[in-house]
């Protein structure tokens, strides 16, 4: 679907040059939802910026569906963005026009008639839960339903690809799951593929398949989030994934894993170093375990908290230590 190859954008101020964008190689799949994540200044937005061509890349290639799109002349340029959607942290809704009106404006642009203007940006505006809210104007409604309006007015142009740079960074907790929980309808029901923008992990360990580490202008990783976050390899990935002075959560679950020591050294602290490299925190059940010869024997069950990253991580923490175990119900 989106391809970048080796791109680069370099800005001149008057004293230096800066590499907001360096040798990024990048491949985005049909139905991905892929995430771009980094710490602020790592030039996430420079990048977005060049996927649709707002940023003209100094060096490299990006293809949309094969098509390099520093080919395309500047008409042929604008009618490809209309497959390539945006939506912003700030919103940048029309304060003067209400939610309907708002969706309507790039369909005004593409000249759809009224009509058909009006009742596809009703349709929309339903989608995206706002059916009672069409005639309400920007400053009549809160941060997460501005977000919903300026989904509604990306898709009114049904685009194969939707942007999102720190989509959900102004909103609060609870209404940020809302949002990422109706872009992943929109991938699942509409087929839109979508690249999420964002300095936080949570929001791309809840709806991205894939990511993408971005660190100083460089991809320091990628690969499935998954994967990102059983093992993190770069050191970018791993304050990303195990930010340091974070809090642990509170313990909670019903995952009960029975950990058999058979001969592990007594002298090793198994659940510190697994609650210190996992960061995170399990709660130990019971034991069995006796101390011969300096080595242990016994058993040991320990309930783990409920997230499945953390679960995921912890199975992956004892599988490279060798350490044998099961999963067990919690009444045992």
């Amino acid at each position: 679907m989106i391809e970048l190859q080796n791109v680069s954008k370099i800005f001149q101020t008057d004293k230096a040059q800066v590499e907001a964008v360096r040798d990024v190689s990048l491949k985005v799949e049909k139905g991905d939802i892929f995430g771009i994540i980094g710490l602020s200044g790592a030039g996430k937005s420079t990048l977005v910026r060049c996927i649709n061509y707002l940023e003209v890349p100094t060096s490299g290639k990006v293809l949309f569906k094969g098509t390099d799109l520093g080919s395309l002349s500047h008409k042929d340029l604008l009618t490809t963005r209309r497959s390539i959607s945006m939506i912003f942290q700030s919103f940048n809704l029309l304060a003067q026009r209400n939610a309907l009106r708002n969706v309507c404006y790039p369909l005004e642009i593409a000249g759809v008639p009224k009509k058909d203007a009006m009742e596809k940006a009703k349709k929309l505006l339903t989608i995206v839960g706002l059916e009672d809210r069409m005639y309400s104007y920007p400053a009549q409604l809160s941060g997460g339903q501005k977000q919903r309006v300026a989904i509604a007015r990306a898709l009114a142009t049904d685009p194969e690809v939707l942007l999102c740079d720190e989509a959900t960074s102004a909103l609060d907790p609870n209404t940020t799951r809302a949002i990422l929980d109706l872009l992943q309808d929109i991938n699942k029901n509409l087929g839109v593929t979508i690249i999420v923008i964002t300095h936080e992990m949570r929001v791309v360990e809840q709806i991205c398949n894939k990511v993408a580490v971005l660190d100083h202008g460089v991809v320091a990783e990628t690969g499935l989030v998954k994967d990102i976050f059983v093992s993190p390899q770069s050191a970018i990935a791993k304050e990303l994934v195990l930010p340091k002075n974070a809090a642990v959560p509170e313990i909670r679950g019903n995952t009960v894993l029975r950990l058999v020591f058979d001969g592990e050294s007594s002298y090793e602290p198994v659940v510190s170093n697994l609650s210190l490299e996992c960061h995170t925190a399990v709660n130990i059940l019971g034991a069995d375990t006796k101390n011969i010869g300096g080595k242990a024997y016994g058993q040991m069950l320990l309930q783990l908290p409920e997230d499945e990253a953390s679960i995921t991580r912890i199975r992956a923490y004892l599988d490279s230590r060798n350490l044998k175990y099961e999963e067990v119900h919690e009444n045992v």
